[in-house]
């Protein structure tokens, strides 16, 4: 018999564009080649950056409403964001321009495989996980992306007392994560165990979280730091 091929790896996305406006597009071809990291080669955040600073990643970040915001507030911060969908990067794009941020560098790619493939181990601050596509029918839940095997990269890819920090509108996701992470060794919870965490003064709704309000739905934070 021939050699089987190795089996296809579940994403955690299904590429939905749609429509690039003309400013996006614009973005993407002149901003992405400054402010983009190649999806290539490991990643040297000192010479990306030009310089030795804190680092937080943002994976799927969507328009970039919270990455914007926390990189304007926070200049001393390293922020690198990774986003599948080019609509969004080109409207993050646009606005990191419009306000002069010079520590925001952005990927578009497969965040699972940057962050395996990419990211040093112990690199990283903090890991933001924002509202991700909770892909809430049952026979889907292996699309999510909070996976045992997912945990245990976050854990590698953090700095000791790093934090990995998801938002999600989806209770039965939030459930889910919440299984996964409390049993991850490596982690704690700060809040307590098996405790969601308040919500920092940082994270500031995006569209997704006003739409899940719209919808009723309660919005649970957890926030698990590396420990070992």
């Amino acid at each position: 018999m021939g050699k089987q091929p190795p089996p296809r790896r579940i994403r955690s996305f299904v590429r939905r564009e749609g429509r690039i406006t003309k400013a996006q597009q614009r973005a993407l071809d002149d901003l992405l080649p400054r402010y983009g990291i190649a999806p290539d080669k490991p990643i040297d955040f000192v010479h990306e950056f030009g310089r030795d600073a804190s680092c937080i990643l943002e994976i799927g970040f969507g328009n970039g409403e919270v990455l914007a915001q926390l990189a304007q507030r926070h200049p001393d911060n390293n922020y690198l964001g990774i986003e599948v969908h080019r609509p969004g990067v080109g409207s993050f794009l646009n606005a990191v321009e419009a306000l002069g941020l010079e520590n925001v560098r952005v990927i578009c790619a497969d965040a699972a495989e940057v962050l395996g493939q990419q990211v040093p181990d112990a690199s990283l601050d903090a890991l933001l996980l924002l509202f991700p596509d909770p892909w809430h029918k049952k026979r889907h839940h292996k699309r999510r992306l909070v996976q045992p095997a997912f945990a245990q990269l976050v854990r590698r890819k953090l700095k000791f007392g790093g934090r990995f920090h998801m938002a999600t509108d989806w209770e039965d996701y939030a459930e889910h994560a919440m299984q996964v992470l409390s049993v991850a060794p490596g982690f704690r919870n700060i809040a307590s165990a098996g405790g969601f965490a308040a919500p920092p003064d940082w994270r500031t709704e995006t569209k997704f979280e006003r739409r899940g309000r719209r919808l009723g739905h309660g919005v649970r934070d957890l926030i698990f730091e590396r420990v070992e």
